[in-house]
């Protein structure tokens, strides 16, 4: 077969399928440009799906008639620095484009008009494309004092076969809002406009920088309550630092398609921060649940490469394991630091459920037990439930007696130099009620507060447990028989690559041979443990996430049912003293305001909600 050298144009289309897969991704290349010139307003207009016309105006640097025809070649770019020895360094990359393949690209396989007025010049040019055919460069109008506006007509109209693979127009209408909405969480200090089909769809204002700006730019684009359930994160490690925002863990989604990450201003697509997300979060939410987050990533340029795909969507660090520790420690110290706090979207919820006014024909009657009128608890009818005392509360969480007994002696004897404290100034209020055995209620300031007794203290029992197993290690039990488990040598490395961290939760493992790890110990709270599928397990998640995060999983599991069948249950009757206590101990635990499958441990309304409820507001 003889070898044959391509033309130009079929080169410029083959090269368009990597850079432009869709009309989305000439958004995307469309707005970086426009971002590296130092735009701080950007127009973004669509008509159908992107397919008929896309349009991309900035108020940026510009293009001067001479570097205008350099634009529409291949490889001509200006934004990648020579180094000192004259070369070109791909380790040192500070913008967002640099390959010089986005205009020839899209100019290939579709119609292209650019028209641009440079910064300080007082005329402004044009330059049209057609399927990869550059016509000269003339005079122009231009709206604005400098900028640039490219019109993108009939994409893909010189590729039809790419055509057949598009999905709907609404479908590509989508992505590329998706595209906009990624670029303007990145860049709060960039107005951002979208209109498709001739309709406003997004409309956001330049910030301020910092977090207060980036937490207004994220709130517009996720919406209003991820204002009020999310928590600031920055740290800094070795150079490379993190900031951003993550959501509560009772403020979480059915899927992983909100959680963002970005590199240096580059939003790229990682499986390092869903694994980083899930080991972080593996105390507080369900396998099916996902947290929402927004994390930046500040390091040197030569600490990671942006050159590993032709549309720059993906990275790799040079110490990925680094990156991922700075996440997954933030994250925990963040979640540490929100307390108790549950998310506002519990009360919406709850609020949601209430519908004024009784049915027809029923009468509210009083229960047989809990709080009367007088403010005293009612005797326990005879064959009542027994209740549930000090002793056997005591003994599943130590320091609750204590706790209760310093209410009950605040309560009847104040101390003349503190003065008194009204329990209800305190951020979960005093109980005021027992219902059905089951919740506790408590009034605030402003408010009520609604306690799940079983779900709060389930997580009061199991952040105990936890640190019992940090302060002294995970128990082990020895194998009678060692167990050989068969792996894939290079997954048999990265397993024995993790032997010390995984004898810290309990796990004794080794090398056997180039394709195999023999299991000696195991976890002793996991019982009888198939040891091969755990393995396997392991392997898999250390290919995945870079983390053993199946081990971890099975521990927290079990230390979870082990809260859960040791935690005060439903149907048993707390003392006024015994829910107050519990309350305290809620507000001194750290992520009491779930428990350990990520739902809400209590909800509050505030009063002025519940006077809605009746009217009165």
């Amino acid at each position: 077969m003889t070898i044959r050298r391509l033309p130009p144009e079929t080169v410029n289309r083959i090269a368009a399928g990597e850079v432009v897969e869709r009309p989305a991704s000439a958004v995307k290349e469309l707005v970086e440009n426009a971002l590296d010139a130092g735009a701080t307003r950007i127009e973004v207009q669509a008509d159908q799906g992107g397919l008929s016309r896309i349009l991309i105006a900035d108020d940026g640097c510009g293009l001067s008639a001479d570097e205008l025809p350099l634009a529409m070649e291949r490889h001509a770019t200006s934004k990648l620095p020579e180094d000192e020895d004259g070369g070109w360094s791909l380790m040192n990359v500070s913008t967002l484009g640099f390959r010089g393949e986005a205009l020839p690209s899209i100019g290939s396989v579709a119609r292209l008009i650019i028209s641009s007025r440079a910064k300080g010049s007082v005329d402004a040019f044009q330059l049209k494309v057609e399927g990869g055919s550059v016509s000269p460069t003339a005079p122009a109008g231009f709206p604005g004092p400098h900028g640039a506006r490219v019109e993108v007509r009939d994409l893909f109209y010189a590729t039809p076969a790419r055509l057949k693979f598009m999905k709907s127009e609404r479908s590509e209408s989508l992505a590329i809002v998706e595209e906009v909405k990624r670029q303007a969480m990145a860049h709060e200090g960039v107005a951002f406009s979208l209109d498709l089909d001739g309709k406003k769809t997004l409309r956001l204002s330049a910030e301020h920088p910092g977090a207060d700006g980036r937490l207004a730019r994220l709130s517009a684009v996720l919406g209003r309550e991820f204002h009020d359930n999310a928590i600031l994160l920055d740290q800094q490690r070795e150079g490379v630092r993190l900031s951003g925002f993550a959501g509560l863990p009772t403020y979480s989604r059915g899927n992983a398609g909100h959680q963002y990450l970005f590199v240096n201003g580059r939003p790229v697509k990682d499986r390092l921060i869903q694994g980083a997300l899930r080991g972080a979060y593996a105390d507080f939410l369900a396998r099916d649940r996902h947290p929402v987050a927004a994390l930046y990533v500040e390091l040197e340029a030569g600490l990671v490469d942006v050159n590993v795909h032709p549309a720059k969507a993906e990275v790799r660090f040079r110490d990925a394991a680094l990156v991922r520790g700075l996440i997954i420690g933030a994250l925990r110290h963040a979640l540490a630091g929100a307390g108790h706090r549950a998310s506002t979207t519990v009360a919406g919820q709850a609020l949601s459920g209430f519908r004024p006014g009784f049915a027809l024909g029923s009468t509210p009657q009083p229960s047989a037990a809990g709080w009367s009128g007088a403010g005293q608890w009612s005797p326990q009818p005879s064959g009542a439930a027994p209740t549930y005392g000090f002793g056997g509360l005591a003994a599943i969480l130590p320091g609750l007696q204590e706790i209760s007994a310093r209410v009950e002696d605040e309560a009847q004897e104040p101390s003349p130099a503190q003065g008194v404290i009204d329990p209800i100034d305190y951020p979960l209020g005093a109980a005021r009620a027992q219902l059905h055995e089951t919740y506790v209620v408590a009034q605030t300031r402003d408010g009520i507060v609604i306690v799940d007794q079983h779900a709060a203290h389930e997580r009061l029992v199991y952040e105990r447990m936890k640190l019992e197993a940090a302060g002294g290690g995970v128990m082990r039990q020895a194998l009678l028989l060692p167990e050989v488990v068969e792996l894939d040598p290079a997954e048999a490395e990265r397993v024995a690559g993790k032997a010390e961290e995984l004898a810290e939760l309990g796990l004794i493992v080794e090398a056997f041979g180039p394709g195999a790890i023999l299991v000696r110990e195991t976890p002793a709270m996991l019982g009888e443990v198939d040891a091969a599928g755990l393995i396997r397990d392991i392997a898999d998640d250390l290919t995945e996430n870079g983390a053993a995060l199946a081990l971890k999983e099975r521990l927290a599991d079990v230390a979870s049912t082990m809260a859960c069948h040791g935690s005060v249950r439903a149907g048993r009757r707390l003392s006024a003293a015994e829910m107050n206590a519990l309350l305290r101990q809620m507000e001194a635990t750290p992520h009491s305001g779930q428990c350990n499958h990520g739902r809400p441990t209590y909800v509050e309304l505030k009063l002025a909600d519940i006077e809605k409820l009746f009217g009165r507001r």
